[in-house]
């Protein structure tokens, strides 16, 4: 039987609650982590066997989400099953992955998996922060080595007021969304959007957070010290064989060590203005001068795999040595110093929009396309559910970086960055009832040499402003490096491929001249002091506005009209009551319209929002027209030109709008005494009318009232037994002499017409 234990903090007005021993008890570790009413289930399993020929660390997170945690069933008809993650899922198993890679030693080759599965999700507390706090707990209390526990918080500020763990709600009115993982004293993981936040309110909300991130890390703790089980090393030497193995594996490594550093000097030091392309080339000429160093010292070939790993192992420590001792980087670059930049719009013909961006060797081209309102994304998942108007998406095809891969599709690398660039331009798009468009930007990365997804960032810029979709401020980004040996470290601006290795960082941020507008970090590091976050924010805002002033070199305002072959889009008002009146029975009304009028579509919101899609400016204003037609509040008193649709013996019905029609009583025909309604009108004759009463859905008219109208000549009656009398009501205007019939030609506009 299950033996539960449950341990408790209050954080941020709340209980944080861990409790072990109840569920997936054969998993390495296994926790529940509540906070509010949502809960999380983390595990971590560590394979007993080696993966041998691996040259990676085999880590897996995944992040599992079940409707029923939020009480939904699947919307789909035909798949009620959870399928694929959704994006927000493998956003998240990314953010959790991020966070807790650096602490393990990545010479490990047996397999980690850290499963995350949301068991309820109360809408309130976002299940990523608490994953983030379980997977930390499973590993720490695991027999798998890692060198936690870090903790996680996100950071929020609603009228100047910090908030721990903001809801949902909250977060909409903050100025920012800061999540990051660490501890109170390093930071190893950030993930944040913002509303142009200034540089200083995001270092404040960072000495805010670190403050209280110190709850969930002793918690954990708590935790470890009642259920941990004891770390295994899976570099263990157990035996005389084993240890007399290492040793001269050892022996190789410090034989080799000098040797390739003098080669990384040689090769790597000589040629600064060596491209991407180069250096491989250099990488791979290093190898066999390796290789031929360890023959020619007469180390047997079984040992050359000792040697060989040290190669990038050199290879890194010498270019973070080269930055920290001699301020020189591996392609001449100051550390403060941008590679050359490069900015064009309208690359492309007939597209909606198009932007080029080039930094150094990373290249990007965002193409815009604008759409209908009923273009939008539907969220059918545990935590989004809904539309979404605005969605980039980013390709990183392998010739990007001159290799041969299968392509199967966007991977979760290619999500995360497509994400981080949609979070970095969403806060600067209009509103959807100035600027109703569905916007899709696609970023292709077309060469990448450090940080295409800020690439990304400023080539959607370019795009969107191309369009002419009116963006509040453009937005570029830059990704900032750590070059570190032990306790000494300096920040470089606008990394490249060799300096994000081992001790390294890549800190994103984008935003507009005016602040931040997202930011990511991760590190391969066990984590960053506070020093180093606040210069690494800072000389990212002085890299952020060059390139904003080159970029400005190429558009420096969205265009004042949209491209020829955009969709043009009109919006208007109805009382939602009426909204059924457009649509109609199955849809058949606005099916008419649409047919009619030739536009593309017509999207109604549930608010009464009406947006009108076409390719022709007269179909959407003829559209717009009938709708307006269909809606409005007809009052007495209007004219209207209108067709007979219906003869009766007492009068006429006339359609004198789309689907709204009215009777004309006899009485109302002509200024006289009618004996025939078909003696003024005839099926499909078209006259003015005026309205004279609405009342509980019917309407009277008037032809006699409407000015415009052409009566005939009134046409004698029959005469009448002597002492009968005319039942008919009268118009009360005496009857003059006969006249012959004229015919009933109304004029095409009458002078009060409305």
């Amino acid at each position: 039987m299950p033996n539960p234990k449950r341990f408790e903090t209050q954080w941020g007005g709340k209980t944080l609650t861990i409790e072990v021993g109840k569920y997936a008890n054969q998993a390495g570790g296994s926790c529940t982590v509540q906070y509010g009413d949502t809960v999380v289930l983390a595990t971590a399993v560590m394979s007993s066997e080696v993966r041998e020929g691996l040259n990676f660390f085999p880590l897996q997170v995944e992040f599992e989400e079940r409707l029923y945690a939020a009480g939904r069933i699947k919307g789909s008809r035909f798949m009620k099953k959870e399928g694929r993650p959704t994006d927000e899922a493998i956003l998240t198993a990314r953010f959790i992955d991020r966070a807790i890679r650096p602490l393990f030693d990545d010479r490990m080759r047996n397999e980690i998996q850290v499963v995350v599965t949301t068991l309820v999700f109360d809408g309130i507390n976002d299940p990523d922060v608490l994953g983030l706090i379980g997977a930390s707990c499973a590993l720490h209390i695991s027999e798998i080595p890692w060198n936690g526990p870090i903790g996680c918080i996100r950071i929020g500020q609603v009228e100047g007021e910090w908030v721990i763990n903001p809801s949902y709600e909250a977060r909409e009115k903050s100025i920012l969304d800061l999540s990051f993982a660490g501890t109170d004293k390093m930071v190893i993981m950030v993930e944040a959007g913002a509303k142009e936040a200034p540089e200083e309110t995001i270092l404040e909300a960072f000495t805010f957070g670190q403050k209280h991130l110190s709850a969930p890390v002793k918690l954990i703790e708590e935790v470890r010290a009642y259920a941990g089980k004891e770390k295994v090393n899976p570099f263990v030497l157990d035996t005389e064989e084993k240890k007399t193995a290492e040793a001269e594996k050892q022996k190789v490594r410090d034989l080799v060590t000098p040797f390739i550093a003098e080669q990384v000097k040689q090769l790597f030091y000589s040629t600064p203005q060596a491209t991407k392309s180069d250096r491989t080339k250099q990488k791979d000429e290093l190898k066999k001068r390796t290789k031929a160093f360890l023959k020619e010292q007469g180390i047997e070939e079984t040992l050359f795999g000792a040697g060989m790993e040290m190669v990038s192992v050199v290879l890194d420590h010498e270019v973070a040595r080269f930055i920290i001792e001699e301020d020189k980087r591996v392609d001449g670059r100051g550390n403060d110093e941008i590679r050359n930049l490069f900015s064009e719009v309208s690359v492309l013909p007939r597209v909606h929009g198009s932007g080029h961006f080039m930094r150094g060797e990373t290249q990007v081209l965002s193409v815009v396309t604008l759409g209908a309102p009923g273009d939008e994304q539907t969220l059918d998942g545990m935590e989004l559910v809904g539309k979404k108007r605005y969605f980039h998406h980013y390709n990183f095809p392998p010739f990007s970086v001159g290799e041969c891969k299968p392509m199967r599709g966007p991977s979760r690398r290619d999500i995360g960055h497509g994400g981080l660039a949609e979070k970095a331009l969403e806060p600067m798009l209009p509103d959807k009832e100035s600027f109703p468009y569905t916007i899709r930007v696609v970023s292709e990365v077309f060469g990448s040499n450090g940080s295409s997804s800020m690439g990304s960032t400023c080539g959607s810029t370019l795009a969107l402003m191309d369009a002419g979709v009116p963006i509040k401020a453009p937005v570029a980004g830059i990704a900032i490096g750590l070059a570190s040996l032990g306790n000494k470290w300096k920040v470089i601006t606008d990394l490249q491929d060799l300096e994000d290795g081992a001790g390294g960082m890549d800190f994103k941020i984008a935003g507009s001249k005016t602040g931040i507008t997202a930011i990511q970090m991760d590190t391969k590091t066990e984590g960053l002091t506070k020093e180093i976050v606040e210069e690494a924010i800072m000389r990212a805002k002085s890299a952020r506005l060059r390139i904003l002033d080159q970029m400005q070199t190429a558009i420096a305002e969205p265009r004042a009209d949209l491209s020829p072959y955009a969709p043009r889009i009109i919006s208007m008002r109805i009382n939602p009551e009426r909204i059924g009146d457009v649509i109609g029975t199955g849809g058949k009304i606005i099916n008419e319209i649409i047919a009619t009028t030739g536009v593309t579509t017509i999207d109604i919101e549930d608010d009464g929002l009406v947006l009108i899609t076409s390719m022709n400016a007269e179909g959407a204003l003829k559209a717009k027209e009938t709708i307006f037609n269909l809606t409005r509040e007809i009052v007495a008193g209007e004219i209207f030109k209108g067709k007979v649709t219906r003869i009766m013996d007492f009068g006429a019905i006339v359609e004198f709008m789309p689907k709204k029609d009215g009777m004309v009583h006899v009485s109302e025909m002509a200024p006289y005494r009618v004996d025939s309604v078909t003696d003024i009108v005839k099926m499909g004759d078209e006259v003015f009318v005026k309205v004279l009463e609405v009342s509980e859905g019917r309407t009277s008219l008037s032809m006699k009232s409407a000015p415009g109208n052409v009566f005939p000549e009134k046409k004698p009656s029959a005469p009448r037994p002597e002492g009968q009398r005319d039942s008919r009501p009268s118009s009360g205007r005496p009857s003059g002499p006969p006249r012959p019939r004229a015919p009933f030609v109304p004029r095409s506009t009458p002078k009060n017409d409305s």
